[in-house]
C-alpha cells in the first residue's frame, strides 16, 4: 500500500498524527503512537534497541513509510515536550495473524495463500534475510499495556525476539499447511532489511510484557483462518 499510495502515507503520518495529537491534547487523553520497526531501516545494530537511531534511506522506495513514522515519532515527542501531552510510542515489529489481507504484500499472507493453493511460495533473494514474527494477540496485549502505563513515553519495542530467516518461514508454512508447494526465488526489493529482531528488555521491565504465542502455534491459527475463507 505504501508503494501505491506514497503521498497519502506521508500525509497520514504527518497530518493524521497531528490531528490525533490535537484531539488527545484537547481531551486530556493519553496518546499512544503505533510506530514501527521500519524506523530502524536496514539496521547496522543487532538486535535493535530503542536507543539505536537507525539506518534509513530518506529517498528510497520504502522512505514514504519509514519517514512518515519517524516524523510521527518526532511530532509525538514534541507535543509531549511543549504541551505536556501524555504520550507513548511503541515500535511494532512484524505482526501477523487471522484477518490479514491475502494480497497485502507481506510475507505471511503471501506464503499462506500460496501454500493453500499448492503454488510456489515467493521468497525474495536467497531467503537469508531475517524477520521476527509476533502474533496479533501478543502485539495487542503490548499496546494495551503501553496505553495503561500513563506517563511512560517510550519508545518501546513490541515484537518477538525469536528471529528466523524468510526461507525457514516459508518452509514452516509449507509444513504446517500440509502443502506440496515448492519455493520460488524472486528478486529482492530495494532497501529490504537484512536483519530484523527486537531487543525487548524495556518492554519486559516497564510493561511486564513479552510474547506468549510461539511461531508454529500462531502460524497454525493463521493458516486455519485463511483455509476457512471463501476463495
Amino acid at each position: 500500500d505504501y508503494l501505491r499510495l506514497g503521498v497519502e502515507t506521508l500525509r497520514a503520518g504527518a497530518e493524521g498524527t497531528r490531528h490525533a495529537l490535537d484531539l488527545a491534547r484537547g481531551r486530556g487523553a493519553r496518546f499512544v503512537l503505533a510506530s514501527t520497526s521500519e524506523v530502524y531501516g536496514d539496521p547496522l545494530v543487532h538486535p535493535q534497541r530503542e536507543d539505536y537511531w537507525g539506518n534509513v534511506n530518506p529517498v528510497g522506495p520504502r522512505s514514504v513509510y519509514d519517514e512518515a513514522k519517524r516524523y510521527a515519532e518526532a511530532l509525538t515527542t514534541a507535543y509531549r515536550g511543549r504541551y505536556g501531552t501524555d504520550t507513548g510510542i511503541v515500535r511494532i515489529f512484524n505482526s501477523y495473524g487471522p484477518r490479514m489481507r491475502a494480497g497485502d504484500g507481506r510475507a505471511v499472507p503471501a506464503f499462506v495463500t500460496a501454500a493453500l493453493a499448492g503454488a510456489p511460495l515467493p521468497v525474495a533473494g536467497d531467503g537469508s534475510q531475517t524477520r521476527s514474527l509476533c502474533y496479533v494477540s501478543d502485539t495487542v496485549a503490548g499496546i494495551v499495556a503501553m496505553a495503561a502505563a500513563g506517563g511512560l513515553a517510550g519508545p518501546v519495542n513490541l515484537g518477538n525476539p525469536e528471529e528466523m530467516t524468510v526461507l525457514d518461514l516459508a518452509k514452516l508454512v509449507i509444513e504446517l499447511a500440509g502443502s506440496g508447494s515448492g519455493i520460488e526465488f524472486i528478486p529482492r526489493p530495494a532497501d529490504d532489511p537484512a536483519r530484523r529482531c527486537p531487543d525487548i528488555t524495556l518492554a519486559r521491565a516497564m510493561l511486564g510484557w513479552q510474547p506468549a504465542v510461539p511461531a508454529a502455534d500462531g502460524l497454525h491459527r493463521t493458516i486455519t483462518w485463511f483455509a476457512a475463507q471463501p476463495a
